[in-house]
């Protein structure tokens, strides 16, 4: 997988550059530019609204004490998507706008956490009385991979 992220790198600009004839060709140099400066304006915005709706739902899911994993990958993904809308180019705003929807996000954020492991861990400490014992609560869910396991 490694090995092909130099050709990506090589490949997308050129990608790019294709779809920017096309597009100019069928219509036009001045509509092109134009669709390119809105996408510009409209991930900016999404970036600065998103952003502060991720905030605020971050807020609420740690006050009512739930992990907010979902939260943090939709936000992640909006990022991206901003950040693609932002830079010019047709292909980018297309896998940009395929990012808004939330189905694609919530199957995107299936598909990678179908192999990971939460674990949820607290620690208490009690400084009314000086003579009681740190209160530890121990971690339920241990982690392993195949190779850390062994039967004997």
């Amino acid at each position: 997988m490694l090995r092909f992220i130099p050709i990506l790198f090589l490949a997308l600009p050129l990608v790019e550059i294709a779809l920017f004839i096309v597009v100019g060709r069928a219509i036009g140099v001045v509509t092109t530019l134009g669709l390119v400066v809105l996408a510009v304006v409209l991930g900016v915005l999404l970036l600065r609204q998103q952003g502060l709706s991720v905030l605020n739902r971050m807020r609420s899911n740690m006050q009512t004490g739930t992990l907010p994993g979902q939260t943090l990958f939709d936000g992640m993904v909006l990022a991206i998507a901003a950040v693609l809308l932002i830079i010019p180019g047709f292909f980018g705003d297309i896998v940009a706008l395929t990012l808004l929807i939330p189905p694609v996000r919530h199957w995107l954020y299936r598909a990678m956490t179908r192999n990971m492991t939460v674990v949820q861990t607290t620690t208490t400490y009690r400084s009314a009385d000086p003579g009681e014992q740190h209160h530890l609560n121990r971690p339920q869910t241990i982690d392993l991979d195949e190779d850390d396991w062994q039967r004997k």
